[in-house]
């Protein structure tokens, strides 16, 4: 069972590359001499595709199986990494192919997450799905790190695109290898739609849980985008240098705590770890009130941790309580990411009066997931007294 997770975990490795967008939009302007309001159509297009068609996946997924949408949607995404290999004469060209990789890496995420449930070992899909968001993380990191070293051996940017095609293509050969038994129909259950999907948000617990990633993303999101502007305006520090810093102290602090989750998930419950990571966001952002400058970056570093398990976490949780709507659940929560672009937009809409009562928002939000995290926590325990 173990060896079946590994094409699974290179899925996963792939999702990664679709946070390499933003990276690519500093090249493609100077290429195509673009202006800022053009060139920002670059991560939009890769974004759009998570509020389309996250759900109709979910809904695929589970008319075609889960293993029948990773291929296809491996398949496109090689395509989309292909076309700016084979030409960058135009921006179109260029925009095409992020939204063929758009909507692959929806896909993937869509289908991906409940699939590590399929491939796991009973009772390790939290441990084995926070992993998973590590090599995500992974994945994300490699782009910013590769894409100078592409350009420095003078083989020209869009080649990074080649390579990320080798990696896709891989991939794609492990995954049509992949023997899996996946879930059938459980008895009484419905066949998925749209608006069975849709439906399911009538149910409070599914509501509210959906409403968590949606506002988890935000708030990830959100502190990403104004750490930076914050150490520069409440410290002094150069916004070019020294405040930078908080950024890669947030984004390697993500990856620890996503590794270190997989590794605690091996002997803490799911629902007993997401209380713990939950109260430590609030702690951690807490701190970037105080006016001591080590303190707001131990609040930064200890918001990467306490923030890294929070998606794989609420995910599984409502997944496990819902085995048989997993194809559906999944595409909500997938499509519940677009909160990456609305919660950042109400931090600036802050951050006009004063960037620190910003940070407002995403404490507000830890504050909500704390009170999901205790109910998931209360929930759990009813059904093992019960039991």
């Amino acid at each position: 069972m173990k060896f079946k997770t590994i094409p699974v975990f290179l899925v996963f490795f792939i999702m990664g590359f679709g946070d390499a967008v933003g990276t690519l939009v500093g090249f493609v302007t100077k290429e195509f001499s673009l202006s800022p309001a053009v060139a920002g159509l670059l991560p939009f297009f890769g974004f759009l595709a998570f509020g389309l068609f996250s759900v109709p996946f979910g809904v695929l997924a589970d008319k075609k199986g889960q293993k029948f949408v990773l291929v296809l949607f491996l398949a496109l995404v090689l395509i989309g990494e292909l076309v700016p290999v084979v030409s960058i004469a135009r921006y179109e060209y260029v925009l095409l192919a992020i939204f063929f990789i758009g909507v692959g890496i929806t896909a993937l995420q869509v289908v991906g997450n409940p699939m590590m449930r399929t491939v796991s070992p009973e009772g390790k899909f939290s441990r084995n799905l926070t992993f998973a968001q590590f090599v995500k993380s992974v994945g994300s990191n490699a782009a910013p790190y590769i894409l100078p070293l592409v350009v420095a051996l003078g083989l020209g940017w869009q080649n990074i695109f080649l390579m990320f095609a080798l990696v896709v293509a891989a991939t794609l050969v492990s995954v049509l290898f992949l023997k899996v038994e996946e879930p059938t129909d459980h008895a009484g259950s419905q066949r998925a739609s749209i608006g069975s999907s849709f439906a399911l948000l009538k149910d409070p617990y599914v509501l509210t849980m959906v409403l968590g990633i949606f506002l988890y993303v935000g708030a990830e999101v959100g502190l990403n985008s104004w750490i930076a502007q914050h150490l520069h305006i409440k410290f002094g520090l150069d916004l070019q240098r020294e405040a930078t810093l908080g950024i890669a102290v947030f984004m390697t602090s993500l990856a620890i705590g996503r590794l270190l989750g997989s590794i605690v998930l091996n002997f803490l419950s799911p629902q007993k770890f997401f209380l713990t990571s939950s109260l430590l966001g609030v702690v951690a952002i807490a701190g970037f009130f105080v006016p001591v400058q080590i303190v707001v970056l131990a609040g930064i570093a200890l918001a990467g941790l306490s923030f890294a398990n929070i998606f794989p976490l609420i995910f599984s949780i409502l997944i496990d309580s819902r085995p048989e709507r997993t194809n559906e659940l999944s595409g909500l929560m997938v499509m519940a990411i677009v909160g990456g672009a609305i919660m950042p937009a109400l931090m600036g809409v802050l951050a006009n009066q004063s960037l620190e009562l910003s940070f407002v928002v995403p404490l507000a939000i830890f504050v909500y997931i704390s009170y999901l995290a205790f109910r998931a926590l209360k929930q759990v325990t009813a059904r093992t007294q019960s039991a």
